[in-house]
């Protein structure tokens, strides 16, 4: 355990001082919808879930004030749907929106793996090395939630890699409305493991240097990833709308 006396002279000056009011909001707001959010993109919140207000509070042991601004940062990111007067909603995904993101965000990846390739080294695929070991144990023991956090911390990684802040800073706000996707398409057991394998080829692709191999290993896998999401959206929506075709039909 450390102790006042393991502290230097700042740290254990910053240590003392009081929290702020406004800070200790902050922390609430954004602790809120950072859970909120992880709820969504896992589906523990599904597409068309109310989010009861009086319920987060009394389930997050929170005032309504940091729900209310989890619920607005929300519906900014297009995760869920607010009306007047009613509960919000968690959105469905949006087709024509992720075939836009599959352009946008395989571009993107598509760059930091070029760029990374540039400038790798043996540290930097050790730490990849790192991670790709941590999805895999994940993906053996069926554990999903700790596989996206290390997947995305993966990409996120390269990203790092290219050296290219502006890259990193648009990929993050680009996440946000990507991560419900590549969390679906992992429900797939073969997606899952094909998923595996191009990281393999990721890797191997940036420890040669090869930049185009690099690039195209990267936006490969973002364009699997998430067409599959469209086209099992699709296939659902079809066969729901079938079915509703046949009720229609049978009924007197």
């Amino acid at each position: 355990m450390t102790t006042q006396d393991d502290l230097s002279p700042l740290t254990s000056f910053l240590t003392s001082l009081p929290i702020s009011e406004e800070r200790r909001k902050g922390d609430l707001s954004g602790n809120t919808t950072a859970i909120l959010r992880n709820e969504i993109v896992t589906g523990v919140l599904p597409p068309g879930a109310r989010l009861n207000e009086r319920e987060i509070c009394e389930r997050l042991k929170v005032s309504r004030t940091p729900v209310r601004e989890a619920i607005k940062t929300l519906a900014q990111e297009g995760l869920i749907s607010v009306r007047p007067n009613h509960s919000p909603v968690v959105s469905d995904m949006d087709i024509e929106e992720l075939n836009s993101l599959i352009d946008v965000v395989a571009t993107i990846e598509g760059l930091a793996g070029r760029l990374a390739a540039q400038q790798i080294n043996e540290a930097k695929i050790a730490e990849l090395g790192i991670l790709h070991y941590t999805m895999l144990l994940h993906h053996t023991r069926n554990e999903l939630p700790g596989y996206f956090d290390a997947n995305k911390a993966f990409h996120r990684k390269i990203i790092e890699f290219s050296d290219n802040k502006v890259l990193l800073w648009v990929w993050d706000l680009l996440a946000l409305r990507v991560d419900r996707a590549r969390f679906t398409s992992n429900l797939w057991p073969p997606r899952w493991s094909a998923a595996i394998q191009e990281h393999d080829l990721i890797i191997e692709a940036l420890k040669s240097g090869d930049q185009e191999r690099a690039a195209q290993s990267m936006a490969n896998h973002v364009r699997n990833g998430l067409s599959l999401v469209i086209a099992r959206m699709k296939e659902g929506r079809a066969q729901a709308s079938a079915k509703a075709m046949s009720a229609s039909h049978a009924a007197p």
